[in-house]
């Protein structure tokens, strides 16, 4: 197994799959993300994902009736001190019609790479293949280091 290479002091965009592989603890994914999650609850790094990811991590636990896992979701992304959750503006709006129209993504994929672009990020995490399309930012495949 790879190892995610991360700048310290750099802020990292996360797709909706790396937060619910480390929050629901799934390996070998969680291992390989431990790291990282350190380094933004420490402060050496900082993450950003878009609204999208809240809509994308709370929908099956709620479907579940898993009530304290969408509060641990839930919790994490509205509380945790190095974590932005972006809202959908205008700019990330236009931003991802331009993605959209590029690479024919669909809207929830469209919205977290502008966020990724808008906030200034250097690297995007998924684990989705489709966001290798993507020219404007480095994008990081989980299986890629499995």
């Amino acid at each position: 197994m790879g190892k995610i290479i991360f700048q310290t002091k750099q802020k990292v965009a996360l797709d909706t799959t790396p937060l619910i592989y480390y929050i629901e603890n799934i390996e070998p994914y969680a291992l390989l993300l431990q790291d990282l999650f350190d380094s933004i609850a420490m402060g050496n790094n900082f993450a950003v994902t878009s609204v999208i990811t809240l809509i994308e991590v709370l929908t099956k636990p709620i479907k579940d009736k898993q009530t304290e896992l969408a509060e641990k979701f839930k919790f994490y992304l509205t509380n945790s001190k190095n974590l932005e959750l972006m809202a959908v503006t205008p700019e990330i709006s236009e931003q991802s019609a331009y993605l959209r129209a590029k690479y024919g993504l669909r809207t929830p994929d469209a919205i977290q790479v502008a966020v990724s672009i808008i906030s200034g990020s250097y690297l995007l995490i998924t684990n989705d293949n489709v966001f290798k399309r993507v020219k404007e930012i480095d994008v990081l495949i989980l299986d890629d280091l499995l």
